[in-house]
C-alpha cells in the first residue's frame, strides 16, 4: 500500500486544489481495478526463449496472439523479462474466458500448477456469460506460448490470448491506476498517454467537435463499448476513440477508461509548473516552457515575423493558412508544445510533439532572426526526451529535402535515423529503443511547464 499512498500524496502535493470529491473519484477508479493475487512457487526471472506470445491456429481466440514487439507503444513495453536471477523462467500475460461456475477457475489454476506455472496476479472481468480472467504468469522457460494455450484449453479456458510480459507488469493494478490518475491530474496532455498505459497497446484518436466529432445519438453521454472499440465523450467536446483490434475490451476496462476521462473533465485545463532558462552561445537567455492554446496570439505574432520560406518549410502548404493550424497544434489534447521565449516575453520558437495514432510526430518553427543559434536543437531534444519518457518506439519529422536545419537537428540527437524522400518531401524517423536512448544525447527529466 505504500506505492498507492505515495501516488495520492504526489497528486495532493502538485495539485493542492483537487477537492475531496476528485480524490474519491480516483479511489473509485482504482476500485475498478480490483484483483486477486496467488503465489504457488518462486522462480528466478530470466530472459525468455525465442518463442513469442501467440496462440495455436486451432485454438479459439478473440484476437490475434500478440508477440513481444509493439509499435510506437506508450507505456506498454511487452519485451520479455530480461533482468532476472535465473535462466529457467519467463513472464507471460494471458487472458482466457472460463465458465462462471464453481470450480472452473480452480481447475484452470491446478492445470497451470501441474506445469510449474506460477500465478503472480489475477484480475477478473465479469461478463454476461462467463468471466474473462487476466493472469500474470511466471512459467518455465521451455514452455512455449502454444503449449501454454493448450494447457489452458484442456482445463476449460476459451478465447485464450497470450503475450510476453516484463518487469513493468509486476506493478499491481490499483497502484498503476492511481499513478495514472495522478499524472492526468497534473497535466491535461497526459490523458491520451494514461489511456494507452491503462489499456495496453491500442490506437487513441481525439476528434474535436469542430472537425465533425460532436457526439450524437451514436455516442451516448456515458460512452459506448463495441467489442474492440471504445468511444467516450471528450472533456472539451468531441469524441475520444480507443481501438485495440487484437483483443476485445471488457466492461471493467471500459469503466476504468471512462473514470479516467471523467477525472480529466472535472479538473479542467491545466499545465504543470516549471520552466528552463537556457543561455545561448552568444550569451542571450532563452526560457523554454510548456505552451497551450492561451499562447495562440503570441504564436500568430511570431508567424507575422517569419518569412514565407520559413513558414513554407514548416507547414508544407499555403503560407496564408499557417495560422489555422495553431489551435490544434497548441492543444494539450493532441500532444505537447514547447515555446522558446525571450526575456521580454516574445515567443521566438515553437516545438510540437503530436500523438498520431501509433506514431509520434515532432515539428519545429524558429523565427528567422533567431535561427542558427541552437534553439531548434534544444526544443527538439526536449521533445524527443518527452517521447522517450512515454515509451514511444519512434518519432518522425516531415519536412522538405532542402531543410538542412531540421536534418541537422535530427542528426544531432545521436539516435538511429531512417530517411524516406518522395517528390521533395523528406520523412526522418528516429528510433527510441532502450539501446538507442542510452547512447543518444537527450536531455533528462524534461517535465517542463508554465509558472
Amino acid at each position: 500500500m505504500s506505492d498507492v499512498t505515495h501516488a495520492v500524496a504526489h497528486l495532493a502535493e502538485h495539485v493542492p486544489g483537487v477537492p475531496v470529491m476528485l480524490l474519491a473519484s480516483m479511489a473509485a477508479l482504482a476500485a475498478t481495478a480490483g484483483f486477486r493475487t496467488r503465489w504457488t512457487r518462486r522462480h528466478g526471472h530470466a530472459p525468455p526463449t525465442d518463442d513469442t506470445g501467440s496462440r495455436p491456429p486451432s485454438a479459439p481466440a478473440t484476437g490475434s496472439g500478440a508477440g513481444a514487439g509493439s509499435g510506437a507503444g506508450i507505456g506498454d513495453d511487452t519485451d520479455a523479462d530480461d533482468g532476472g536471477e535465473g535462466v529457467d523462467s519467463a513472464l507471460w500475460r494471458m487472458r482466457t474466458t472460463v465458465r462462471d461456475a464453481p470450480g472452473s477457475l480452480a481447475a484452470l489454476c491446478a492445470a497451470l500448477a501441474e506445469r510449474r506455472v506460477d500465478i503472480l496476479s489475477l484480475q477478473t472481468h465479469p461478463l454476461a456469460e462467463g468471466t474473462v480472467d487476466e493472469f500474470l504468469l511466471r512459467a518455465p522457460g521451455e514452455l512455449t506460448a502454444t503449449e501454454l494455450v493448450e494447457v489452458v484449453s484442456a482445463a476449460g479456458g476459451a478465447d485464450t490470448w497470450t503475450e510476453r510480459a516484463d518487469a513493468h507488469d509486476l506493478v499491481d493494478a490499483p497502484t498503476r491506476v492511481l499513478a495514472l490518475a495522478a499524472r492526468t491530474a497534473q497535466d491535461a496532455a497526459e490523458l491520451p498517454l494514461a489511456l494507452r498505459q491503462l489499456l495496453g497497446r491500442c490506437t487513441i484518436r481525439s476528434l474535436p467537435a469542430a472537425a465533425g466529432g460532436r457526439p450524437g445519438g451514436e455516442v451516448p453521454p456515458e460512452g459506448s463499448l463495441e467489442d474492440t472499440v471504445l468511444r467516450l465523450r471528450a472533456p472539451e467536446g468531441g469524441v475520444i476513440t480507443v481501438e485495440r483490434p487484437y483483443l476485445p475490451f471488457t466492461p471493467a476496462e471500459f469503466a476504468r477508461a471512462r473514470a479516467l476521462v471523467e477525472l480529466d473533465a472535472r479538473l479542467g485545463p491545466r499545465l504543470p509548473r516549471g520552466r528552463d532558462v537556457l543561455t545561448l552561445a552568444e550569451g542571450s537567455d532563452i526560457t523554454v516552457r510548456r505552451a497551450d492554446t492561451r499562447d495562440v496570439p503570441a504564436a500568430k505574432a511570431m508567424h507575422e515575423r517569419c518569412s514565407a520560406r520559413t513558414l513554407g518549410m514548416r507547414y508544407h502548404g499555403p503560407v496564408g493558412d499557417a495560422d489555422r493550424y495553431l489551435n490544434h497544434l497548441l492543444s494539450p489534447r493532441f500532444g505537447r508544445t514547447l515555446a522558446a521565449q525571450t526575456a521580454s516575453g516574445r515567443i521566438v520558437g515553437l516545438g510540437h510533439l503530436l500523438w498520431d495514432g501509433d506514431e509520434t510526430e515532432v515539428a519545429l518553427l524558429v523565427e528567422d532572426a533567431w535561427q542558427h543559434r541552437g534553439i531548434g536543437g534544444e526544443l527538439l531534444g526536449r521533445l524527443v526526451a518527452m517521447a522517450a519518457e512515454t515509451d514511444c518506439a519512434s518519432v518522425y519529422a516531415v519536412t522538405q529535402a532542402s531543410n538542412t536545419g531540421m536534418v541537422a537537428a535530427m542528426r544531432g540527437l545521436g539516435l538511429p535515423l531512417d530517411y524516406q524522400i518522395e517528390e521533395g518531401t523528406l520523412v526522418i524517423t528516429a528510433r527510441l529503443d532502450s539501446a538507442s536512448r542510452a547512447a543518444a544525447r537527450l536531455p533528462q527529466g524534461q517535465r517542463i511547464g508554465r509558472d
